[in-house]
């Protein structure tokens, strides 16, 4: 498998509705591995299969940044917000929009469930940050951004950053040294083919 990346807007990927994982085997472990790994290369306390190019319903978090608190890395393949109350906002940033931050309101608490990389189905209910970042990651994969859920006074300041990333993303595009959209989405089908049920 080749060492995968993190993606920047405006990548198809990001834009994904994933699909559920149908199997779990030792090419999703590396690519789990390889997710952490690039996590914490970016200083990220969260990030999506989307985010690396990846159309599966998965993504890995630990709150803290911190490598060494292996305690704190929560995977979640096939994940599911059952539950969510409260509500607070705070400033949100996002590896794929890199140095963009903007104010969002999400559930102060929530209730999730998913499967480990052993296939076993756990619960977890979580609060305040850990909450919020499975809330930014869980929107990942339904192909949503922070930014759509930013307030349209905040969203119009950080806009010219947006475009400038946009631009950078087009003209990489045209050097030939990122696909063509087609050619990315092509990609993404034939990946999800191989993994989703």
């Amino acid at each position: 498998m080749s060492r995968l990346e993190i993606v920047l807007h405006p990548h198809p990927a990001l834009r994904w509705k994933s699909k559920e994982i149908s199997k779990i085997d030792a090419d999703l472990r590396t690519m789990v591995e390889q997710m952490f790994e690039l996590m914490y290369e970016a200083r990220g306390i969260g990030l999506a299969a989307n985010q690396v190019g990846l159309p599966y319903r998965l993504f890995v978090i630990n709150p803290t940044g911190d490598k060494e608190e292996k305690d704190q890395e929560f995977v979640f393949i096939n994940p599911q917000i059952t539950k969510r109350n409260g509500s607070e906002t705070d400033e949100e940033g996002c590896l794929s929009l890199p140095e963009i931050f903007g104010p969002v309101t999400r559930a102060t608490k929530i209730v999730v469930d998913a499967f480990d990389l052993d296939g076993r189905q756990f619960e977890l209910e979580l609060d305040d940050l850990p909450a919020r970042v499975v809330q930014h990651e869980y929107d990942h994969v339904d192909g949503v951004m922070f930014t759509d859920r930013v307030p349209a006074n905040s969203l119009k300041k950080i806009q010219p950053l947006i475009n400038d990333l946009e631009t950078q993303f087009r003209n990489r595009q045209k050097e030939g040294l990122v696909g063509s959209d087609d050619v990315l989405q092509a990609r993404l089908l034939e990946l999800q083919k191989a993994r989703t049920a």
